[in-house]
């Protein structure tokens, strides 16, 4: 759980900054999407398997061309 103290003197803005810079760190957004709707096993399975080949061509694509 993303926790911040407000300063004082501390604008709003700034620690609002902080807040959602803490939030995207600990990757919470990311886990709130995943869990926000239910994938069978197999749907989940494909998924993972087509995120393997997507990185691995990636990797690949910047061996070649380097």
């Amino acid at each position: 759980m993303a926790l911040i103290i407000v300063n004082e003197g501390e604008s709003i803005e700034s620690a609002l900054r902080r807040f959602k810079r803490k939030v995207q760190q600990e990757d919470i957004i990311k886990e709130i999407k995943k869990h926000s709707f239910y994938l069978k096993p197999g749907e989940k399975r494909r998924l993972k398997e087509a995120l393997a080949r997507k990185r691995l061509r990636r990797r690949l694509k910047r061996e070649m061309g380097e």
